[in-house]
């Protein structure tokens, strides 16, 4: 099993590193494990609503990175003092066998004095508490060969505090088919060791505990493609948020001429059906705001393009596109 040393820090980097390591392993058969940490980021799964996952006024205010990733789940919080570790190996099985992922990593925190062990299908525990969750993620290459991505977070010392209100989303704002985060007792690894270890020299020790290993590094044309990777897929909008399954959202904000509530079906990233209610005074002619804000990007931009301009007191008396520019936009 190779072993690839990364220090980068960027969420967007990690996730494509671990990708390109897929498509590398489907090319030449290898196996891969790498230890890895992010910048403050909050890891959404393959197949959850970004902005359900998010306490988004926290993130934008601590700017913390928000990032897709490949396999399903819930959505983490990272931060320095956590530590991911990724395995990535041809696969044969056709299931997703976690148990087989997690035991070397129990057996590397056993001889680190910590008593960990499986709970449930896809997380490690120490007494009853949750400090790893597991996902994995398969690709499969040309024929019947396929690789097997698993990862997961190993909490060591993260600001716990931090964790629980960023991923802490306003209850009932959104109404959605994607799969929602479980939320758990978590706590940290590193009040149960023996000796007190930094991250790294903990991550150093972990490393060794993982046998058959050998160091591999990529070359500088396999560094350009994960950047370029990096960049196209994982620091995009369309990735991160616009990848969301079809969500309905209640919008409600109260101004001088009245209050005003919009219900939003978002697809694909795209505003797809709009409708008010409130107690506000109009015409009731809403076409030439929804002939603009339909089929328009749910983002604070393509909300503030789509509707600039727009004459609104035909339907709102008294309003601005201004006010109803701050009305649709997203949090974030």
């Amino acid at each position: 099993m190779f072993v690839i040393k990364n220090s980068d820090t960027r969420p967007q980097y990690n996730l494509a590193l671990e990708e390109y390591l897929c498509l590398k392993s489907l090319r030449e058969g290898a196996r891969f494990f790498m230890l890895w940490r992010n910048e403050p980021s909050i890891i959404v799964g393959r197949f959850q609503n970004t902005l359900s996952e998010i306490n988004a006024p926290f993130v934008e205010e601590r700017k913390i990175h928000v990032v897709r990733r490949n396999s399903g789940g819930g959505a983490v919080y990272h931060d320095l003092e956590n530590i991911n570790y990724s395995f990535i190996a041809p696969d044969d099985a056709g299931d997703f066998n976690f148990s087989f992922f997690t035991r070397p990593i129990i057996t590397a925190l056993a001889s680190l004095g910590v008593n960990a062990e499986v709970s449930g299908r896809n997380d490690i525990a120490i007494d009853g508490r949750k400090v790893s969750g597991g996902a994995q993620f398969r690709r499969s290459g040309d024929g019947c060969a396929s690789v097997t991505l698993h990862h997961g977070t190993l909490l060591y010392d993260t600001d716990l505090e931090t964790l629980g209100q960023a991923l802490c989303p306003p209850e009932d704002k959104y109404k959605d088919k994607a799969v929602k985060s479980a939320r758990a007792r978590v706590a940290n690894i590193k009040p149960f060791l023996a000796e007190p270890l930094t991250a790294v020299e903990f991550m150093t020790r972990l490393e060794n505990e993982i046998h058959a290993r050998r160091p591999a590094t990529l070359c500088a044309q396999e560094l350009v493609e994960v950047e370029s990777l990096k960049t196209e897929k994982y620091s995009s909008w369309e990735w991160n948020y616009g990848a969301s399954p079809r969500f309905t959202e209640r919008k409600r904000a109260r101004f001088a001429w009245g209050g005003v509530e919009a219900f939003l079906v978002v697809d694909g990233g795209k505003i797809t059906e709009c409708s008010f209610r409130g107690d506000y005074f109009g015409g009731g002619d809403y076409a030439p705001l929804l002939s603009r804000v339909l089929g328009c990007p749910y983002t604070k931009s393509g909300v503030s393009a789509a509707c600039a301009g727009v004459k609104t007191d035909g339907a709102f008396y008294g309003s601005t596109a201004e006010d109803i520019i701050s009305l649709l936009s997203p949090e974030i």
